[in-house]
């Protein structure tokens, strides 16, 4: 812990330095909803666009506006017609580009909801979204016209659905903002969904690097009631009418609960201002599922809903990998000769660019695994010392095995919190890509 805490008090020091703009040169205080669907096999995909809605005051960043810290897997900017200038720029993935590289890819064609905000433009602009494949290549790409005199803009009214504030930190424009959406809660749980954002917050600024930095952060609930109580799932033909239609066995896999129905989550939301989704799931069925820049969604009431919920949004918030390999995928997400965009893996291709700097000298590469690594330690986590466990989640190296994959992708420590629930805390590598996002965001 106190490493971690050394870590985010040299950080805080650190600009991103990234240009600051002008935003209200260029923009309203107002948000734009862009709607599209991502449609596609394995080998193909397009982009089209559906709608555009403007919405309430700008909850985003108003400074860093054009470069995004992190590449992603497709970006959207908005762009100066007249010069190209790009005026606003954010990364994202999404839930289409997971599937791609799964067995059903390869003879299915699939269309996938995608919702984007950008703020509210003073004069027409271009936006182009774009996608990238996992060797960084573009893959699909759009540019339209945005005029914001257009009379087929939507205006968003109040949808009704009540909300509150869990978490405080400052305005609007000031602070990360989080919004927890409920999804299968019925009317008469209302009281429970608020002592469950409740602990949302809590899960979050009860881990560092967020502990120390929560002030940076402000939270707010919003109660949209579902028709029946609980979540889909599908293996066990239960189905249930709920306001986000998120459902278990995504992909077929028990575990990953999503929802690809992104326009009925804004839409549940409707004009509260937000930066980033928390879909909170009223279950107490393990699962859950963080998508960087999209949303991270939790099951309420499993008995790991701490340690999860913040693994999913150190997926979501921070951009950071999974360090698991439970079995190589049909196709890998991280080819050999491209170097991940997270900051938390490598497959050595670009090494520099990521943890190289952290790491003692000499280390030898890859890193041999302690003998404590080679049993099964999330069984046995709760007998080790605490010494073990900082060895094991402190000592930086780089480790085979990560992002799903055995082979040919590494890790920088042995266990973190995002390869293994059991694990307490944070990686350094973890932590500091954390604190460069929250920095990135407020300054």
């Amino acid at each position: 812990m106190k490493r971690i805490l050394l870590i985010v008090t040299a950080l805080l020091a650190i600009g991103t330095g990234v240009r600051a703009q002008d935003f209200d040169r260029d923009f309203e205080n107002a948000t734009l909803r862009l709607d599209y669907v991502f449609c596609g096999d394995n080998a193909h995909q397009a982009i089209y666009f559906q709608q555009a809605l403007r919405t309430s005051e700008w909850a985003g960043r108003r400074e860093n506006l054009s470069a995004p810290l992190l590449e992603g897997n497709g970006q959207i900017r908005v762009l100066d017609p007249e010069t190209g200038a790009c005026l606003y720029a954010n990364s994202f993935s999404t839930l289409f580009q997971e599937w791609q590289v799964t067995e059903e890819a390869l003879h299915v064609q699939k269309a996938f909801e995608n919702c984007f905000q950008v703020p509210f433009p003073k004069r027409p602009v271009d936006i182009e979204v774009f996608l990238l494949d996992t060797h960084r290549r573009q893959s699909s790409y759009l540019k339209h016209r945005i005029d914001p005199t257009d009379i087929l803009i939507r205006k968003l009214a109040d949808n009704g659905n009540s909300s509150t504030v869990v978490w405080k930190g400052g305005p609007v424009d000031k602070t990360i903002d989080i919004v927890v959406v409920s999804e299968g809660y019925a009317a008469t749980e209302k009281a429970k969904f608020y002592r469950d954002a409740e602990r949302v917050a809590l899960a979050l600024f009860g881990h560092e690097p967020f502990a120390s930095l929560r002030d940076k952060f402000s939270v707010r609930a919003v109660f949209a009631p579902s028709a029946d109580s609980g979540v889909s799932v599908p293996r066990l033909d239960a189905w249930k009418r709920t306001v986000t239609d998120s459902h278990f066995d995504t992909f077929y896999t028990d575990r990953y609960l999503t929802t690809s129905a992104q326009q009925k989550v804004y839409d549940a939301i409707g004009t509260v201002p937000f930066e980033h989704i928390v879909v909170l799931v009223n279950t107490a069925i393990y699962g859950g599922g963080g998508i960087y820049n999209s949303l991270t969604i939790m099951n309420s009431d499993h008995p790991t809903f701490v340690p999860v919920m913040v693994h999913e949004f150190g997926h979501a918030f921070g951009g950071l990998a999974d360090e698991y390999a439970y079995g190589d995928q049909v196709e890998t997400m991280y080819p050999a000769d491209t170097e991940p965009w997270e900051p938390n893996i490598t497959t050595l291709h670009d090494f520099s660019a990521k943890w190289q700097d952290m790491i003692p000298k000499g280390t030898v590469i890859p890193t041999e695994q302690d003998d404590l690594d080679k049993q099964d330690v999330r069984r046995i986590w709760s007998t080790f010392t605490p010494e073990q466990k900082q060895l094991l989640n402190l000592k930086l190296g780089v480790y085979e095995g990560a992002g799903y994959q055995t082979k040919g992708v590494y890790r920088p420590v042995q266990e973190c919190r995002m390869r293994i629930n059991e694990c307490e805390e944070f990686c350094p590598v973890c932590a500091r890509a954390i604190v460069r996002m929250i920095e990135y965001y407020t300054r």
